[in-house]
């Protein structure tokens, strides 16, 4: 489906990216937000009005969007993807920090709609990944570290893509299968050790670095956000490619390598 007749709902409404979704639907053509919701009161967002999430459920069999775009919290995500699956609405969801059960949660709705996942919605982080996963492969033996930075107020730590990136190196060295979350008092690094620092501060968007050194040479790469509208215009291009798609798990790399939004 184009983006030329996307209806979407857009749940956390009041919050951080659900502002940023909803202003850049209002910005890009031929995409209309038919329903905003949020669990707490909440006024008008770009000329969106914003209802409570209670009548969620209700508003997807009255509205009929075409996609929901999630970014709340893992509980309210799992509960919306439920709802979803009960209706036959496509998600897409770039919420964080689910326990495994949640994640279990979200795959058992994909039986019955279509559910995008993806910790991270900017293009560039999506090649970041692919490169670090080259990296990692072509540089066996070499330490590697990973530092995120993110605003004071983000709650999960690591972040969702320093996660996914810390998998992407598994998948490559084996070898790598501990996960070292910062160093205090006597700790040389151990072989078989990947280090990840979370930093907490100010306003920054987000921030992600990966370290590999080894054999008398570094290699570092890094990914930095300007704003959240980067990741709001990412989800939107996975909503437009989401919708109509069959029931099934999808990520943002299905979106890329597509083409983005079709």
């Amino acid at each position: 489906m184009s983006d030329e007749s996307l209806s979407i709902a857009v749940t956390g409404a009041g919050g951080r990216m659900g502002r940023e979704v909803i202003e850049a639907a209002a910005d890009r053509e031929g995409v209309a937000v038919a329903v905003a919701v949020n669990r707490t009161e909440t006024g008008p967002v770009a000329g969106v009005a914003v209802d409570d999430a209670d009548r969620f459920a209700e508003l997807l069999a009255s509205e009929g969007p075409d996609v929901v775009v999630d970014f709340t919290g893992p509980a309210s995500a799992v509960a919306y993807a439920e709802s979803c699956a009960d209706a036959g609405v496509p998600l897409v969801t770039g919420t964080t920090g689910f326990a495994d059960s949640q994640v279990d949660s979200l795959r058992a709705a994909s039986e019955a709609v279509p559910v995008l996942k993806a910790s991270n919605f900017a293009r560039g982080v999506a090649a970041l990944r692919r490169a670090v996963r080259e990296a990692a492969a072509a540089l066996p033996g070499y330490d590697v570290e990973l530092t995120e930075t993110h605003h004071n107020a983000k709650r999960d730590a690591p972040s969702g893509t320093a996660k996914s990136i810390l998998d992407d190196v598994a998948d490559v060295r084996e070898d790598l299968d501990e996960r070292v979350h910062g160093r205090e008092g006597d700790a040389p690094r151990s072989p078989g050790e990947v280090g990840v620092h979370a930093r907490r501060a100010g306003d920054v968007t987000g921030e992600h670095e990966v370290l590999l050194a080894g054999n008398r040479e570094t290699l570092e790469l890094t990914h930095r956000a300007g704003d959240r509208g980067v990741f709001a215009e990412g989800a939107l291009d996975a909503a437009a490619w989401l919708a109509g798609r069959d029931p099934g798990w999808y990520g943002f790399g299905d979106v890329l390598d597509a083409g983005g939004a079709e």
